[in-house]
């Protein structure tokens, strides 16, 4: 998927670029000319390349997301324990992909399993890519650390949520 977004990026830019050379020729001619056009279409398939791409890392995040929520979906008997659950600051790893310290207490009189969700977004909210961290038995008032890192490779700012904790 990361090859085909690619893909349609230098296409984008490829159409882009004929646009701007197509636009930036003088002319005598009236708006309506073959020249102008050319570079309506170019403009208006840059556009329409640049939403393709945009669809596509939507579509890879929605496909995170689900795989994500059908995670949750398995874990039977568990509680809600968001407010066990505390996220570091987003960092990019050496490996590409945004890892984010989870620490998780459990306020429980017994030894308990977590199971998290994490969203990673970006600065406008939209989601990039979402995560289901297991988090091995944690005992009783203690904490427990964990490091949740994205499925993929995500640019820009990126900041963790968590979305839904359960204890078990």
């Amino acid at each position: 998927m990361k090859h085909q977004v690619n893909r349609c990026a230098l296409a984008a830019l490829a159409v882009m670029l004929g646009g701007a050379g197509l636009t930036g020729c003088s002319s005598n001619k009236p708006a309506g000319s073959p020249a102008s056009s050319a570079a309506s279409a170019a403009r208006s398939g840059a556009s329409a390349v640049a939403s393709a791409a945009g669809s596509a890392a939507a579509s890879v995040a929605a496909s995170a997301e689900a795989a994500a929520e059908a995670a949750l979906a398995n874990v039977k008997g568990g509680l809600n324990a968001t407010a066990d659950v505390t996220l570091g600051t987003t960092a990019t790893g050496s490996n590409g992909r945004v890892e984010v310290p989870v620490n998780i207490t459990n306020h429980d009189a017994k030894p308990r399993r977590y199971t998290i969700l994490i969203d990673f977004r970006d600065q406008s909210g939209n989601l990039l890519d979402a995560i289901v961290l297991e988090v091995p038995e944690t005992a009783a008032g203690a904490t427990s650390h964990a490091t949740a890192r994205s499925n993929r490779n995500l640019a820009g700012t990126v900041t963790a949520e968590v979305r839904r904790a359960l204890r078990y």
